[in-house]
């Protein structure tokens, strides 16, 4: 599906798991390379940047999340970015470039928000928007971690390892996402000052800025969970230690009557005490000897 936005004379195309006969409109209207117009229908890997004569073509990964806060696998954008038209490229919904569209289309009716006199400043402001939804996401993960560390210190610790987990998984996977934003969007900044000039330099140092907060925000969070998750062990191995360590005390205690009762359960001609007078009184005694004996032993070496 593809979606066309003007604001005065900048055209944004948005295209949603176009078609092919849809990409090559696209191509023939616009004047686009073959290989841009074959980039745009398969996936890519890594993020790029190619300036071409009248337009920049570039790929960025960004990370998806799920109403549940947890990140899916990362969302590809393909932008080629003109003079006077910008047109976006990608094969599943996006909330925040819903958003833009209504902005951008507001815009254009009230006239109060300005995008620039070339695309490479719709360019700029969207890309601050796709930034802002990933560190909003950051945001509510670090409130998740404040929550977290309530629990572990609450003595939660072993239901917190699963919750460390996902949270390591989904700051992983966006930060995987983001890994390459920095390296494109200083050749986007080269790029961008040969096809728009020099007045377009600040908005390009702008994005680079946007950026580092973004990654900031991910290696800031991602120092905290591995806080956490050393906090949690610690204190999980903390408990387990003290578990054996009663388990041990509990059978050192034990010892007495273990060996007092396998001894005169020996099969002998003449087991003492056996058969005698108050001959269970005597090994009960012996027993309970043994015990307190051994229970003032552990207490003088401060066992428990």
């Amino acid at each position: 599906m593809i979606t066309k936005h003007t604001n005065r004379k900048l055209t944004w195309i948005d295209a949603e798991s176009p078609t092919q006969d849809e990409i090559r409109a696209l191509a023939k209207e616009y004047d686009l390379n073959p290989l841009v117009v074959h980039e745009l229908s398969a996936p890519s890997v890594k993020p790029k940047v190619d300036l071409y004569k009248d337009f920049i073509y570039l790929i960025l990964h960004f990370p998806r999340f799920r109403r549940d806060r947890t990140s899916e696998q990362s969302q590809e954008i393909d932008f080629i970015v003109g003079k006077k038209f910008l047109i976006t490229v990608r094969y599943s919904g996006n909330e925040v470039l819903h958003v833009f569209a209504k902005l951008f289309e507001a815009s254009a009716v009230l006239g109060k928000e300005d995008f620039g006199t070339h695309a490479g400043f719709v360019f700029a402001h969207m890309i601050e928007k796709l930034y802002e939804s990933v560190l909003n996401e950051l945001s509510v993960g670090s409130d998740s971690m404040r929550d977290i560390e309530q629990k572990i210190f609450d003595g939660k610790e072993r239901q917190m390892v699963v919750a460390l987990s996902k949270l390591s998984r989904n700051l992983l996977e966006t930060k995987r996402a983001l890994a390459l934003h920095r390296d494109v969007l200083q050749s986007f900044a080269v790029a961008g000052r040969i096809l728009f000039g020099e007045s377009f330099a600040f908005q390009l140092q702008t994005l680079i800025g946007s950026f580092g907060r973004v990654g900031n925000a991910v290696d800031s969070n991602l120092a905290l969970l591995v806080e956490l998750r050393e906090t949690n062990n610690s204190l999980l191995d903390t408990k387990e230690t003290e578990t054996m360590r009663i388990i041990t005390v509990i059978a050192f205690l034990t010892l007495p009557a273990s060996v007092v009762t396998n001894f005169f359960q020996m099969s002998t001609a003449h087991t003492p005490i056996i058969g005698g007078p108050y001959d269970w009184l005597i090994i009960v005694s012996l027993t309970l000897f043994g015990t307190a004996f051994l229970f003032w032993l552990a207490r003088r070496k401060q066992w428990f």
